[in-house]
């Protein structure tokens, strides 16, 4: 069994007649039929259903979090969407509450006439969950560590309770990543990434996946979804998203070894009322972190800033190298005010600033966040 490195680069590589070590683009649309005239000797008839590009790269995702199928789509949301579809009319699902705010916006305002109801828990309170549960209740969708306040959720505890109610369990993994967290392992049936993000991690990618623990009705629906439905990603997006992922095993350490020396920076900073970080030994969330995750913490954390709104957009307005911006898991360090963002219906206190922290040298960072509070 190779390791999750070697994988990262190695799995699903393809050649063409060029011998190339790098698997080649294949931007073509339609494949020829064999002679027959039945069959397609290469595998592949029409990109919509497959392409060589979107296979390795399921292959490489599948690999990297252990499943037994991936199934890849033009965005993070498509991928959810998917996930909805699959449950039918009238299903109930259970949602956290503090969750990337795209997800609930799908139920709202997309599945709003299509009789998908939902009811948004406290995830790491295990009583809550199982009182939330309905005769229709179908799945129940995790997100650890949450967008953007970063609870913890007991996956295993979750996965035993789904279980015993016979329900579907989704962990949304995109801030956890294969690196640092193994959903699988503790019991989920079903991983959701945004490989927009840290997969990525570029910030030039735009994709979404599932990857299934176990062969089923669901797996086999979704497949379709995507095949019929078409929200796929392009050759050239897998092709770069394969590229990016032989260096995912190098960037990780980084995002998180950054994240928690700033972490511990600001936790210690008097304008700073909040660090919401797992890895800090303080956090909340902590002890289960380090019961579930590994390798550390990530590379994602939040802040409460003293002074409300107007200091806490002073703070991301003023930064030198870290940039205001949406989204997140690119090796720029990027902050953003949640609230604004997440319009009216938003969740996040008005004094939160999201840091996805990138892979600079830790004293910039640092920096910068000093000159920038020096100011407020």
């Amino acid at each position: 069994m190779l390791h999750p490195q070697t994988q990262a680069i190695h799995t699903g590589h393809f050649a063409d007649a060029s011998n190339a070590i790098m698997p080649p683009i294949i931007l073509s649309t339609t494949f020829e039929r064999g002679e027959d005239g039945l069959s397609f000797p290469s595998g592949y008839m029409y990109s919509r259903y497959d392409n060589p590009n979107r296979h390795a790269l399921e292959e490489k995702l599948n690999a990297l979090e252990g499943g037994t199928e991936c199934i890849t789509f033009a965005s993070g949301l498509a991928a959810a969407m998917a996930i909805f579809q699959s449950l039918g009319t009238g299903s109930h699902l259970i949602l956290p509450d503090d969750i990337y705010f795209g997800v609930r916006n799908i139920l709202e305002k997309l599945y709003a006439s299509w009789g998908l109801s939902f009811t948004v828990v406290d995830m790491t309170n295990l009583k809550e969950v199982e009182r939330a549960i309905t005769p229709k209740t179908k799945l129940i969708w995790t997100e650890t560590p949450s967008n953007p306040q970063l609870k913890i959720t007991d996956l295993q505890a979750i996965a035993n309770i789904a279980k015993a109610h016979k329900l579907l369990t989704v962990c949304d993994n995109t801030w956890g990543t294969p690196y640092f967290q193994q959903p699988f392992a503790m019991g989920i049936d079903i991983v959701h990434h945004s490989t927009t993000k840290y997969l990525g991690g570029h910030s030039d990618i735009l994709g979404g996946a599932l990857i299934f623990k176990e062969q089923s009705a669901v797996t086999e629906f979704v497949r379709n979804f995507q095949k019929i439905g078409g929200a796929v990603p392009s050759p050239f997006e897998c092709w770069l998203l394969s590229r990016s992922l032989a260096t995912f095993y190098a960037r990780m350490p980084i995002h998180a070894s950054n994240a928690m020396q700033l972490a511990t920076y600001l936790s210690q900073h008097p304008k700073i009322e909040k660090v919401m970080y797992p890895g800090l030994p303080d956090n909340e969330y902590h002890a289960l972190a380090q019961k579930q995750m590994r390798n550390g913490f990530g590379g994602m954390l939040s802040i409460l800033v003293k002074g409300g709104q107007t200091a806490a957009l002073q703070i991301a307005s003023g930064m030198k190298i870290i940039r205001h911006a949406t989204s997140l898991g690119g090796v720029e360090s990027l902050i953003e005010h949640r609230k604004s963002v997440e319009g009216e219906l938003s969740k996040s206190p008005e004094n939160l600033l999201r840091v996805s922290v990138g892979i600079e040298h830790i004293d910039d960072l640092i920096a910068d966040f000093g000159q920038v509070l020096a100011k407020i």
